[in-house]
């Protein structure tokens, strides 16, 4: 019970829960994960590191780039909360919002071939001329 207990408590900020909602679907690169939530680079690195530690997430790095993705070896009750989180989010402005977001960024980066911090940058500026 103190498992689940801690599982809902890490799943109860809205920005951890953003982050795994959005990694559901693909891997990610940090800095995509920015440009997606407009967080700084110590936040999300932060909640990256409190998801993985709880075994939700698993990493790789390649160059300087570090990217996520859901752990494949998730353990009940962890799996069927998630599911069901999501599944009664998938109309929530702010989850349709970051999908939406994420496709412009993977646009941006196919376009420019740029990732990192640099084009995350570039990225933020061409987005919010876009809002």
């Amino acid at each position: 019970m103190q498992e689940t207990a801690n599982l809902l408590k890490l799943l109860s900020d809205s920005s951890r829960l953003r982050i795994l909602l959005l990694l559901r679907s693909k891997e990610l690169c940090v800095c995509q994960i920015m440009g997606v939530l407009r967080m700084s680079q110590p936040l999300v690195s932060k909640n990256l590191s409190m998801l993985k530690n709880a075994g939700l997430l698993k990493s790789r790095k390649d160059g300087k780039l570090a990217y996520y993705s859901i752990s494949r070896r998730l353990k009940q009750p962890a799996a069927s909360i998630i599911e069901s989180v999501a599944s009664s989010l998938k109309a929530d402005r702010t989850y349709l919002n970051d999908l939406s977001s994420l496709t412009d960024c993977e646009e941006f980066q196919r376009e420019t071939g740029k990732c990192g911090m640099e084009g995350l940058r570039e990225f933020m500026r061409r987005y919010e001329k876009k809002r």
